[in-house]
């Protein structure tokens, strides 16, 4: 993996953090983190983690339950 992608990577990994343990919001949490574009921020993310932001933090609340999150577990 060359520099820009592993940047890439820790941004968007930023993004799901700040979005399942701080509660931004999609556009709060990608601006967050330098992403300007949300088509681009969106396909990016979806690239990496293999679904949509929304749909991603959705199933892993789901699938962790909001008080392991919630205690940062």
């Amino acid at each position: 993996m060359g520099p820009l992608q592993y940047q890439k990577e820790l941004r968007l990994r930023e993004v799901r953090r700040l979005m399942l343990r701080e509660y931004l919001d999609i556009t709060s949490a990608a601006m967050a983190v330098g992403y300007e574009s949300s088509s681009q921020f969106s396909r990016e993310y979806k690239r990496l983690f293999g679904k949509p932001p929304l749909r991603d933090i959705r199933d892993l609340r789901k699938g962790f339950g909001t008080d392991i999150l919630e205690n940062g577990i």
